[in-house]
């Protein structure tokens, strides 16, 4: 069997594109919870913020899954080396940037938990401070958007 390299830089890609996001709001995640945890022990009756503010970082993850599907009708046996270079591309520059993005996110929302629990009323500031790594991953799923529309 013959190496297809158009299809084989798609499938990296999209690798690449899920697995990276995944783990960035798996690990963002992770980060709020295992700080909520901490501030249940502080202030119980909190917890409706909490979970509001570890489940924020798992948006990238739902990026990463959306770019697929705006991507897979592009991947084909037949696909062009500039196709499966564009899916590459586009995949890689949306992981990374919802790897970090969402690690970093759930250090945003880890903060204001712990603030929270100490007494802080920091929610909505939180959200708003929140908001501000989660607009890379943003600008990366517009970027694929617009790289799908190059490719065709």
């Amino acid at each position: 069997m013959e190496l297809n390299l158009p299809l084989s830089l798609a499938f990296i890609g999209i690798g690449l594109l899920i697995g990276l996001s995944g783990a960035g709001s798996a690990i963002g995640t992770s980060i709020g919870a295992m700080t909520t945890v901490g501030a249940l022990k502080k202030r119980p009756d909190s917890f409706g913020s909490y979970i509001v503010l570890s489940a924020l970082p798992g948006t990238q993850g739902l990026y990463g899954f959306a770019g697929f599907f705006i991507l897979q009708d592009l991947i084909a046996a037949d696909m062009t080396l500039l196709q499966g270079a564009g899916i590459l591309g586009s995949g890689l520059g949306l992981g990374i940037a919802g790897l970090f993005s969402g690690m970093y996110q759930g250090r945003v929302c880890a903060n204001g938990i712990d603030s929270i629990a100490s007494g802080n009323d920091v929610f909505g500031r939180t959200m708003i401070l929140a908001v501000f790594p989660e607009l890379y991953a943003i600008i990366a799923f517009a970027a694929l958007f617009l790289i799908r529309g190059i490719l065709g």
